[in-house]
């Protein structure tokens, strides 16, 4: 029997097939995605009709990795996949991002999308493959969508561009970016690269969409052969009153003009005087039709405000705040502004604010990180957190958002390339955003970029970041350097790119509007380029470098590599001598293998005569010196036995004072005279054949008694 309907697409040298009608045919669209031996389902359904009272877009993506999928069992207690992780959330909204403005505005069913990543061969990544897989099960369903849509990942390996690159090819890799789009236009991109320029960022993007292209039109044809996919449902979900639509336009539209012309710099006057024109016209309302018609004031009136905002800045050349449209936010910023941390700093540009902490750890601060797709440490921890005050609101406190990792996580991707490549520190920036109105994230960058350099951790050069906006219409536009939150909500381009003097480290890009022409973004880039560098100027005029030294309150680390066959002579058995060293030194000390041959040695204290001891104790085992015969040494009594006592020449290398060779004076017992832990000095008097012991002397280096006479 002939179960579903099997199609498949080459894409940069890959191949990808999407299979429908084989599992979870309940939903109303289910696909099987597979590249390589990596295999995702993807799962959507939609209720019937939107709930009453929704205006909105009730939309939730989810994406769960199964341990299964690479021969894992999960961690933990319950041992079961729980709560997502950072890694799955931030590809919920990369989907999420590139799905939300492409189904139709007044379309308020509530959407669930779910995929699953059911094989992971270790080599094709699943992130670059959800967003085909969650726009393929959209297009063989009936759900109402200006699609499909497709994400793919972009690399740069040896100088040649790489759609979708494996793992190997990513590590070779100076480019690693999302970028997802339809056949007519980019919708969403992400990701980090080292100084790359303008033109070069252009090129990408290019390369991106031509692939896009070709699996949006291969969810065409593979839609085309699926009959439940056609024709689309027929929805109503808005109910509206053109009466009291027009009455409010009339009324509000030049007052909401007359606002946005005046260029009021604080927020919470602009939202009191727009407040006030929307209640000034509630107060033309009787009691009796303000209760019929209230739902519809707010919609209108929000439709007026954006609408009169546009209609300023294309038209009028005047933004909301009065800016140029080019012209930054006044700034100021300061560092070391927390005692006891190892590193802070204030960054504030117009109404947003970022105080940025810096903490500076070992080897056994790294986060551990166990997932499907990858296992092991980081050593660099970006935590962005936005609490209800910083927009004067109260609101309750439901643990880490979802914008609050992503946040985080652009933030970290501007930064972590001009980390020194010799860092041994455990590195985590937290940023406490304390106002809000526009561009938190790129406050996050250049804060973070100023307590670095605060506590003294030697970055390759300072990074800035400006968020970018767009408002177009009836063939006009205008692109804006850093937005306000109003001009975000209200404009049609979201344009995030950080970047050193050099070249672009990380974007994030989301488009609200049909067709965005490459001048556009042409111009968008170029402006961000100028705004950036202003940016920067202010960040070396707080500080030019990084600080020389790190704080004194900053613990010390020194590392260095051994040979691997010497890890377990630090160690010790069951640890004895590694546990030793830490606790007569009062330092921390980590080992791990490494390739090629090698361990890494790192050693943490906060004091400098602490870690001379432990590093020297640490490398005379490593690297021990020759034993040499006639040579004297001091070292410490091990152990005691009837005929003598053993003693550490170098560490790692006992040797043994027999009995007589420890006083002239004859000696009943070792324990008459010595006790374990003394430090004696003493000589090497050569090895024993037999034992291969090295035999010592001690009394040949005290003054010989004289022979008492008959």
């Amino acid at each position: 029997m002939n179960i579903g309907t099997k199609r498949s697409i080459t894409t940069g040298g890959k191949e990808i097939s999407i299979e429908t009608g084989k599992l979870a045919k309940q939903a109303d669209g289910s696909v099987v995605l597979q590249m390589g031996n990596t295999v995702m389902l993807a799962t959507v359904v939609a209720a019937p009709e939107a709930k009453d009272g929704v205006d909105f877009l009730p939309l939730t993506v989810d994406y769960k990795e199964k341990f299964a999928a690479a021969g894992k069992i999960p961690g933990g207690f319950f041992r079961r996949e729980a709560r997502p992780s950072d890694g799955e959330v931030l590809i919920m909204r990369l989907v999420d991002r590139a799905l939300r403005p492409l189904f139709p505005d007044d379309y308020h069913a509530e959407v669930q999308l779910m995929i699953q990543l059911l094989a992971y061969d270790g080599e094709h990544q699943p992130d670059a493959l959800c967003g085909l897989a969650a726009s393929a099960a959209i297009a063989v369903s009936n759900i109402p969508f200006n699609g499909p849509m497709s994400e793919v990942r972009v690399g740069r390996v040896n100088g040649e561009y790489v759609i979708n690159p494996t793992v190997s090819e990513m590590k070779d890799s100076d480019i690693d970016i999302m970028i997802a789009g339809t056949i007519k236009d980019i919708v969403m991109l992400e990701g980090e690269m080292k100084e790359i320029s303008e033109l070069e960022m252009v090129e990408v993007i290019k390369i991106a969409h031509a692939a896009i292209i070709e699996q949006c039109q291969f969810q065409l044809e593979l839609a085309a052969l699926i009959p439940a996919a056609s024709p689309k449902r027929v929805y109503s979900h808005e109910t509206h009153n053109e009466d009291i639509k027009a009455r409010v336009y009339e009324f509000c539209m030049e007052k909401c003009r007359e606002i946005a012309r005046q260029g009021i710099a604080s927020k919470a006057t602009r939202t009191e005087l727009f407040n006030a024109v929307k209640d000034e016209f509630k107060a033309t309302l009787s009691e009796e039709e303000l209760s019929e018609v209230s739902s519809f004031i707010s919609v209108y009136f929000s439709e007026v405000k954006k609408k009169a905002v546009r209609h300023v800045m294309l038209h009028e050349g005047k933004r909301l705040d009065g800016r140029k449209f080019d012209e930054i936010r006044p700034i100021w910023a300061e560092v070391d502004y927390l005692p006891m941390v190892h590193g802070s700093a204030v960054f504030t540009r117009g109404e947003t604010q970022s105080l940025t902490t810096l903490t500076l750890g070992g080897k056994m601060d790294e986060q551990l990180l166990d997932g499907v797709t990858f296992r092991g440490t980081e050593k660099f921890m970006l935590h962005y957190n936005f609490p209800p005050f910083s927009t004067g609101e109260a609101k309750p406190l439901r643990g880490t958002s979802r914008r609050e990792v992503g946040h985080g996580n652009l933030a970290l991707r501007a930064l972590k390339n001009v980390l020194p490549d010799d860092n041994a520190y455990t590195i985590r920036l937290v940023s406490e955003i304390l106002e809000s109105n526009g561009s938190s994230s790129m406050a996050t960058v250049c804060a973070g970029t100023l307590a670095l350099m605060d506590g003294g951790v030697q970055i390759k050069a300072p990074v800035s970041g400006i968020a970018m906006g767009l408002i177009a219409d009836d063939g006009k536009f205008v692109v804006l350097s850093d937005i306000l939150g109003d001009e975000d909500h209200l404009g049609d381009m979201d344009f995030k790119v950080t970047g050193t003097s050099k070249g672009i480290t990380a974007c994030q890009m989301d488009i609200k509007v049909d067709g965005l022409p490459y001048e556009v973004l042409i111009q968008a880039l170029e402006q961000a380029r100028a705004g950036r560098l202003h940016i920067l100027n202010k960040i070396v005029e707080t500080i030019a470098v990084p600080n020389p030294e790190f704080k004194p309150q900053t613990p010390r680390i020194e590392a260095f590599n051994v040979p691997n066959e010497m890890i377990g002579a630090i160690i010790g058995p069951g640890g004895k001598i590694i546990q030793a060293m830490q606790k007569e030194t009062n330092t921390v000390i980590t080992i791990e293998e490494l390739e090629g041959g090698q361990g890494r040695v790192q050693v943490m204290s906060n004091n400098a005569d602490d870690m001379n001891a432990a590093v020297g104790r640490i490398k005379l085992i490593a690297f021990p010196p020759t034993v040499e015969v006639g040579v004297e040494y001091e070292g410490k009594i091990k152990s005691l036995q009837a005929y003598g006592c053993f003693v550490e020449i170098l560490p790692g290398t006992d040797g043994l004072i027999h009995i007589s060779e420890f006083n002239w004076d004859k000696i009943a017992k070792m324990e008459d005279v010595c006790k374990e832990g003394d430090m004696v000095r003493f000589k090497v008097m050569g090895k024993d054949e037999k034992t291969k012991k090295w035999k010592l002397s001690r009394k040949v280096l005290l003054p010989r008694p004289e022979k008492k006479e008959a």
